[in-house]
């Protein structure tokens, strides 16, 4: 039976008057893939910075590893935050530096390791996600393709029991974003780590999802097998994986 890595119970967050999450519920299992899809602006984003403790919910309970994260005080929180990795949107890097100063930055900052020791470190992040010597490069010198990898060693270098993508594919051509979900399912392999994936593109959701969420109206109102999902009568999920500008979901 497998091990239950993230629970979200009843969770609710508002800002002003616009309710953004109306009672979300889901769990996470160890070890698997799991994709949250929905339109933008549907809250995913926010779900993820409620999992990692950035944001605090209104009302509901987050657990990790059983342990309920919502109402940790900071210390404490900084310790579950340890199992996460995450690669944001548009990967994030320091503008000012290099790829090697940019992956080493938490572990300067959050570990006792020695130069020679967080030097190793990098160099294996980095190799992880196919890059060699660009220690030195600065981020503008880097592709799109180029900067999320980097990200990601970055997201990979604590080595973290659950990394959180936030967007991966964004931004980046066809090519490019396959290498990413490559990345993904290689890293699932390997390192044998809980993904959670944010995104609104299928082509990316169909490769590297075990299971599928759809959020839809503050709610995840469907979970299931990507054969699962393509194959839901919700008409709301049909339109949405279909990508049809006619049906129940607004255009604009």
């Amino acid at each position: 039976m497998a091990m239950t890595k993230i629970k979200i119970d009843n969770l609710y967050k508002s800002f002003g008057e616009k309710e953004v999450l109306k009672g979300i519920n889901l769990e996470v299992e160890a070890g698997e893939i799991i994709v949250i899809i929905g339109q933008s602006g549907s809250g995913k984003s926010v779900l993820l910075k409620h999992i990692i403790g950035i944001m605090k919910p209104d009302a509901g309970e987050i657990y990790v590893d059983g342990q309920q994260t919502d109402s940790l005080k900071e210390k404490e929180l900084l310790k579950i935050s340890r199992k996460f990795g995450m690669l944001f949107q548009g990967a994030a890097l320091f503008d000012s530096l290099t790829v090697e100063e940019n992956v080493a930055f938490g572990l300067r900052r959050h570990t006792n390791l020695s130069e020679e020791e967080i030097k190793r470190v990098v160099a294996a992040s980095l190799e992880r996600v196919g890059l060699r010597d660009i220690g030195d490069l600065l981020p503008y010198e880097l592709s799109g393709g180029m900067k999320k990898r980097v990200g990601l060693a970055r997201a990979i270098a604590y080595g973290p029991e659950i990394i959180l993508y936030d967007e991966p594919t964004t931004g980046l051509d066809p090519i490019r974003a396959d290498a990413i979900n490559n990345l993904i399912l290689q890293l699932k392999r390997d390192l044998k780590v809980t993904s959670m994936v944010i995104t609104h593109d299928m082509n990316s959701t169909y490769k590297v999802a075990d299971r599928i969420a759809m959020l839809y109206d503050g709610r995840i109102i469907e979970v299931g097998s990507p054969e699962e999902i393509k194959s839901s009568p919700n008409p709301v999920v049909q339109q949405f994986i279909n990508g049809r500008a006619t049906g129940p979901i607004a255009e604009w």
